[in-house]
């Protein structure tokens, strides 16, 4: 295959530091309800807010990387992570574990389809190394937003 330049990239680059974005930003949220959780439920939601956390913090340097084997540069701060994400700031300490729980649910919703997107890209550029590894991650985004789905009933 040839080799395809920068600009034919740019699509694939920008949906991963996208995707990077919404996981540093999802991630630090899980992590503020972790923290915060409150309630009947207290113990098992602070376990799978927990649990979450270390599944989406585990991917942000694959997908970083990603983009730097693609020869382009990533997100450099929380202002560049603030600027690129979909994910909501959520600073109310007070918020329901049922709030939170939907929050979370509908955030990791976002995640899937910009995650989607990265596919869409890498298959539209021959990236398949990325096509590949983005399969693994949807499957994650779909597995938290089951679980979410299903504890919010």
């Amino acid at each position: 295959m040839a080799e395809l330049g920068n600009n034919a990239k740019s699509g694939l680059v920008t949906a991963l530091n996208g995707a990077l974005a919404d996981t540093m930003a999802l991630y630090f949220k899980t992590k503020n309800f972790h923290w915060h959780v409150a309630g009947p439920r207290f113990r098992d939601l602070h376990l799978l807010f927990d649990e979450q956390a270390a599944q989406l913090i585990a991917t942000v340097d694959d997908i970083g990387e990603r983009v730097r084997k693609n020869d382009e540069y990533t997100l450099t701060s929380i202002g560049t992570i603030q600027s690129e994400t979909q994910i909501k700031d959520q600073d109310d300490v007070t918020l329901t574990a049922d709030a939170m729980v939907a929050e979370l649910r509908d955030d990791n919703k976002k995640l899937h389809d910009r995650l989607g997107t990265v596919k869409e890209e890498a298959e539209n550029v021959g990236d398949n190394a990325t096509s590949g590894i983005v399969d693994d991650w949807i499957d994650q985004a779909e597995e938290r937003i089951w679980f979410l789905n299903q504890t919010s009933k």
